[in-house]
Order: C-alpha cells, then structure tokens, then sequence
C-alpha cells in the first residue's frame, strides 16, 4: 500500500491524464497479485511494482497506436466494409481461368500485369521479341475476360447490389 502513491505519480507522469494514471495502477497492482508467484523473497517490491506499471505502459502504447480516439461514434458510422464471400470466389474463378491460359500467355501476363515488369523486361526473360510478349499479354487478357465472362471492367469488384446496398448507407 505504500508504494500506491508512488505508482500513481510514475504513471501520471507516463500518460498525463489522472483518470488514465489510475487505471494503469490498478492493472499493475492486478498484474503483481496474479503474477505474485513469480516473486521471490529478497526482491524489491517497489522496483518489481514499478516495472511491471512500466511494462504495462508500454504495452498499451503498442496496442493504441492502432486505435482512434471517437468518443463520439462518427469515425466508425463512416467506416463500410464490402463483404468477403464474392472476393474469394472471385479469386478462386481468376485462378481457374488462369491456369487454362497457354504457359507462355500466362508467364508473359504475370510477368508484365503481375510483376510490374516492362515489356522489354519481360521479352529479356523469355527470350523472345518484345512484340511477342505485348501481343502474349493482349491475346492472355482476351483470353482471361472471355473465361470470366467480363465484357466490361465495372463487372470487376462488389456487384450492383452490393454496390447500392453502401450508396445507401453513406446518405444515412
């Protein structure tokens, strides 16, 4: 109990805020008595109080830094999110389609669409003119649409449905 004063004005000093300072000491003091096995006779309490507040300081610093301050909820009521099920089978039918592709259509478009390469980069690779690949990578993304059934690139990401669905909570 002696050590409480102590252990508020460290963790004051820590966060500078009171009502945070306690709540720091409280955890410290909740840590030590599930952790009081741990301590072994001859110890300082105090400094083993003080390191596990210290601990425990750090620890929360880590975690807030991935979090936003809205009191309010008005950060969070903004947030949409659109869900996952049609992405994956996306995914799922992209990777099918690719694997029917020939493997230099497929090389050529991984190569250029996927890597980022150029081009001449990607012609250097496979040992071929850089026409070749351009027209590898035009015959290959031909090829991926009409496996998709895409006739046009708004076909790509969440369906109209999806799509009003979040235009009409964004009005809310």
């Amino acid at each position: 109990m002696s050590a409480l004063p102590n252990l508020r004005a460290f963790a004051l000093s820590l966060v500078h805020d009171p009502v945070r300072a306690d709540d720091l000491v409280q955890e410290t003091i909740l840590r030590a008595w599930s952790k009081a096995h741990l301590f072994e006779p001859g110890m300082n309490l105090r400094s083993w109080l003080f390191t596990i507040l210290r601990h425990q300081f750090c620890s929360d610093l880590r975690k807030r830094k991935f979090e936003i301050d809205d009191p309010s909820g008005s950060y969070v009521d903004r947030l949409r999110a659109c869900p996952d099920q049609h992405a994956h089978l996306e995914w799922q039918e992209f990777q099918t389609a690719l694997a029917k592709l020939s493997p230099d259509q497929r090389a050529a478009l991984i190569l250029v669409a996927a890597e980022g390469l150029s081009h001449e980069d990607a012609a250097a690779i496979c040992g071929v003119r850089t026409g070749t690949i351009k027209s590898r990578v035009s015959r290959a993304r031909t090829r991926l649409a009409e496996l998709l059934q895409i006739d046009d690139h708004m076909q790509i990401g969440p369906d109209n449905l999806t799509k009003a669905a979040l235009q009409a909570t964004a009005r809310l």
